[in-house]
């Protein structure tokens, strides 16, 4: 008499198919891990282009810098601060202030002449994000 065949899978093909998952996932989290830290950088670069051009416009048409990163959404220049995407808030900001007045009577202290990121920690390219 002839034994029927049971359906389903081995425990070695099911052991072969899991390892081979395994692998693929092992390859797969590294490069989206990759991936989530390139796309934070790309949105630190452009917030960084943003606040500085932002600086750069309110002390041409004030005449005067910023005293600080409020000013410029006091002054309408942009809705809100945006999120540092490292440290995931947005007052965490480093501003670099002139030693010198812009305007021409010389009255007002300096002003905010550059921004950084909070962060301390180090870029995908080997810099700290503090000095971007």
């Amino acid at each position: 008499m002839r034994r029927k065949r049971s359906r389903g899978f081995t425990l070695i093909e099911l052991m072969i198919v899991i390892s081979m998952m395994l692998i693929l996932v092992s390859i797969a989290i590294p490069a989206y891990n990759a991936s989530i830290l390139r796309a934070k950088e790309g949105v630190l670069r452009q917030d960084l282009f943003t606040l500085r051009s932002l600086i750069s416009q309110y002390t041409l048409d004030k005449q005067k810098a910023p005293q600080s990163l409020d000013d410029l959404v006091s002054g309408g220049y942009i809705k809100q601060l945006p999120v540092d995407p490292f440290t995931n808030r947005n007052d965490t900001w480093v501003v670099d202030e002139e030693d010198y007045a812009l305007s021409v009577d010389e009255q007002d202290t300096g002003g905010i002449k550059d921004v950084h990121s909070g962060s301390s920690a180090q870029a995908s390219d080997g810099t700290l994000y503090s000095s971007w």
